[in-house]
């Protein structure tokens, strides 16, 4: 037994006992070193396809719609080869083509919007506002856009308005036909285009570069047209143009629906001249072209006109006046 400084028995306290590595290691309830090592990157072809924040890359989501448009499209157009139809005239078989084409644009958007759990009517078509104030006051802009440009060419002497064609009942029907086909045709159009492709490009790459991705290739699309000039088709990619203006201000796409259903309505049946190179039986009016390709259209119409440009020029303005206030795509304005 040892003894303190002041000679008083000392109890022997015990040394300090240093922990090392392999102690703290043994203890059961010892908490783990942290890992400081660098976490595996994912592979590159997880990485190619997918991101963290978006999942599938918007690239590859418009890829996915376009094929899974044209799957869609050539089942229904081998089920409708299998009932074959027989005894249809050539209209009613156009409105036929023309519904497998709107059936081949929204069946896919609906699959993928149950895939990336997001509400069908961000991609700029919401069904409680069908056929309602944007559609109509479309509507009226296309109809007037179109007298206007016809307007310019009358006063330009390269158009003539020669009377009327059909008359009463019959009248009436081919303009119901037509405001049917025409409408079925402008939703397929603005949905595959400016609906669900332009939604998910604009979240890879912004809406204006988007649209002008977009507006070029569904003028080139109209290269398959019969009668097509590159006029027309530069002319087809300025109205694209226009109506992702549209969208972007009024927040969906009804007015463009209503626009462009109301245009192509006007240009066959109203005014009889061709559109996009295409002419319809049944029309109202009997309208004549005369005078240099350039300003009359030729075989494309008033849309190979260099006049629509003037007009469209002014209706972009005029648009632009009206409604200035951005509302597409909406989870950027909330």
């Amino acid at each position: 037994m040892s003894t303190d400084g002041f000679g008083n028995p000392a109890m022997n306290e015990p040394k300090e006992r240093v922990f090392t590595e392999a102690d703290t290691s043994s203890q059961p309830n010892a908490p783990a070193p942290p890992d400081f090592s660098p976490s595996p990157s994912p592979p590159f072809a997880h990485e190619l396809f997918f991101s963290q924040e978006q999942g599938l890359r918007p690239g590859w989501r418009f890829v996915l719609y376009v094929l899974m448009g044209i799957v869609v499209f050539f089942s229904v157009n081998t089920m409708y080869e299998l009932w074959s139809p027989q005894g249809l005239s050539i209209l009613w078989l156009r409105l036929l083509g023309e519904l497998q084409y709107l059936v081949s644009g929204f069946v896919p958007a609906l699959i993928l919007s149950r895939l990336e759990r997001r509400p069908f009517d961000e991609y700029g078509l919401p069904l409680r506002r069908a056929l309602g104030k944007y559609f109509w006051i479309g509507a009226v802009w296309g109809f007037l856009s179109l007298s206007c440009l016809l307007l310019a060419m009358r006063i330009a002497g390269i158009v003539s308005f020669q009377g009327v064609s059909v008359y009463g009942i019959r009248a009436l029907k081919f303009a119901a036909f037509y405001a049917a086909m025409f409408l079925a045709v402008a939703l397929f159009e603005e949905f595959s285009v400016r609906g669900y492709p332009l939604f998910t490009l604009t979240q890879g790459m912004g809406f204006w570069p988007a649209a002008v991705f977009m507006s070029v290739l569904f003028g080139a699309i109209h290269l398959g047209n019969a009668g097509e000039n590159w006029i027309g088709v530069l002319g087809a990619a300025s109205i694209g143009f226009f109506f992702c203006l549209t969208l972007r201000r009024t927040g969906n796409l009804w007015f463009a629906v209503g626009f462009h259903a109301a245009w192509d309505w006007a240009e066959t049946y109203f005014y009889a001249v061709p559109d996009s190179g295409q002419m319809f039986p049944g029309h109202l009016l009997r309208t004549s072209f005369h005078g240099p390709t350039l300003l009359s259209g030729g075989t494309v119409g008033p849309e190979g006109s260099v006049l629509l440009f003037v007009v469209l020029a002014v209706t972009w303005v005029a648009f632009d006046r009206l409604y200035p206030r951005a509302k597409y795509p909406r989870q950027q304005f909330n």
